[in-house]
């Protein structure tokens, strides 16, 4: 009875113990249904580990997240929407990069082609001007042929009973076209008691060296490749104007060169050279102060004079060199300003100045013109307008323009390194005509050219760069 007492008391004591060792888990299976764990702990195991419960489930649910993320990383099949946007924007990719590489392409053909039309523009142009060098080029005097005479003997000499001539036949016999007058040379007399010396006169026709070419006024025949003469040292030089004065005055001779960088809104300096070497050496020998700001690269100088367009405003004015101040000012009437009416370029290029043989000219547009391009000649003292062209291509279309000899020539583009001198309009017919003169920017960024009479060469400055280039002129047109 003890015995079944002792036992009872034990299992109700290990009881006890268990029950205070007992835990209860709340958690979802697989299916996603709520399951309850009621465990206890055997007193021989009391540290055996739970293999199951939230942690272990959650432990389970990051093992396969971490399984699809290493699964998208390598390009399985499992990589859902955004491995098929990878793919989709690698694709594109793909595509830009060849699409990219065939427009690369193209250019390169494109520039490949354009050289290869300037160079048979070039030859084109060399094969007309040799055609019309050869029709210009006199004939040489045409000399009648005279068959040639035996040798002169003494004893054949002798004249035959009667006192004819023995050659007096071919002094008179006419010729094939009827014409019965002397073949007689005056310079040649015949003397029968001995010999006679043969003398010839040769005269001296010098070839043409393309020289004659550009003392006239005829029209632009060809413009050469530009020489290079200077780089200007800051941003303030990518655009500019130089010039010379082709009437220096005192104080300044012929060869002083002058030009002024027109970036910033502050352009009021002018730099003097003594001569072309001082220029590309960089060493000014004169910077005079402007007393008003300065618009744009459409400057010009003429007998002793800087002649420019005032800034924000279409007033012209005269600066004297030598004495340093403004001798004239006046209001170009109705003309376009401050980008009214530029170069393509732009620049704020409305008003243009230039000189040539005939005087002091400026290109604008109004209005009244529509935008097309208008040429005043103006009194180069007192500003005024002497007379106006008006003509039929519009400012905008062209890149720049210049005038020669009273002859307005426009320029197609400033930024293509092979273009051409598209129009030209005279005003002494008032006519304008489409023309083809291969021109070059060599620098790709053309924001002035001018006619230097000085020089009889074109003027330009070619991003950051100033340029010259030779010309030659036809023979002028006699008048009607």
């Amino acid at each position: 009875m003890f015995l079944l007492v002792s036992l009872c008391m034990c299992g109700l004591l290990l009881r006890g113990d268990a029950q205070d060792r007992a835990a209860l888990w709340k958690g979802n299976d697989r299916g996603g249904r709520c399951q309850y764990t009621f465990t206890v702990p055997s007193p021989a195991e009391a540290s055996c580990p739970q293999t199951g419960g939230p942690e272990v489930e959650g432990l389970k649910a990051r093992l396969n997240l971490l399984e699809v993320l290493v699964s998208r990383l390598t390009g399985g099949e499992t990589g859902g929407p955004q491995g098929a946007t990878a793919r989709a924007e690698s694709g594109l990719q793909e595509a830009l990069n060849r699409a990219t590489a065939e427009r690369n392409l193209l250019q390169r053909e494109k520039e490949r082609l354009e050289q290869e039309l300037g160079g048979l523009q070039r030859r084109m142009e060399d094969m007309r001007r040799e055609t019309e060098r050869l029709k210009n080029r006199p004939c040489p005097p045409q000399t009648p042929m005279v068959p040639p005479s035996p040798p002169l003997q003494d004893s054949g000499l002798m004249r035959p009973a009667g006192g004819s001539n023995p050659m007096s036949h071919l002094m008179t016999r006419p010729n094939r076209q009827g014409d019965s007058s002397s073949l007689r040379d005056s310079a040649w007399q015949y003397v029968p008691p001995g010999f006679q010396e043969l003398k010839a006169e040769v005269t001296e026709v010098p070839a043409p060296d393309g020289s004659e070419d550009n003392t006239g006024c005829g029209e632009l025949v060809s413009v050469g490749d530009p020489v290079t003469h200077r780089k200007a040292d800051n941003i303030a030089g990518k655009y500019g104007v130089w010039m010379q004065d082709p009437e220096a005055v005192s104080p300044y001779g012929p060869d002083m060169v002058w030009r002024i960088d027109t970036i910033g809104s502050d352009v009021r300096q002018l730099f003097g050279y003594d001569d072309m070497e001082q220029l590309s050496k960089g060493f000014p020998s004169k910077v005079l102060m402007l007393p008003e700001l300065v618009e744009s690269t459409g400057a010009t100088l003429y007998r002793g004079s800087l002649y420019y367009q005032r800034r924000r405003s279409r007033s012209i004015i005269r600066f004297d060199l030598a004495s340093e101040t403004t001798a004239a000012r006046r209001d170009l009437p109705h003309a376009g300003f401050h980008g009214q009416f530029p170069y393509s370029w732009g620049g704020y290029t409305d008003i243009d100045l230039s000189v040539d043989e005939q005087g002091l000219w400026a290109v604008y547009s109004t209005n009244k013109a529509k935008g097309a391009i208008v040429m005043s000649q103006l009194d180069p003292h007192s500003l005024e307008v002497k007379r106006s062209w008006e003509t039929n291509i519009r400012k905008l279309s062209v890149a720049n323009s210049f005038i020669i000899c009273g002859k307005l020539y426009t320029v197609a583009s400033y930024t293509s390194p092979n273009t051409v001198i598209n129009y030209v309009y005279d005003t002494k017919t008032s006519q304008g005509k489409s023309v083809a003169i291969p021109f070059r920017n060599k620098y790709r960024y053309n924001s002035m050219i001018d006619y230097n009479l000085a020089q009889r060469k074109l003027f330009a400055w070619d991003n950051f760069h100033m340029v010259s280039y030779d010309i030659r002129l036809g023979r002028q047109q006699p008048a009607n």
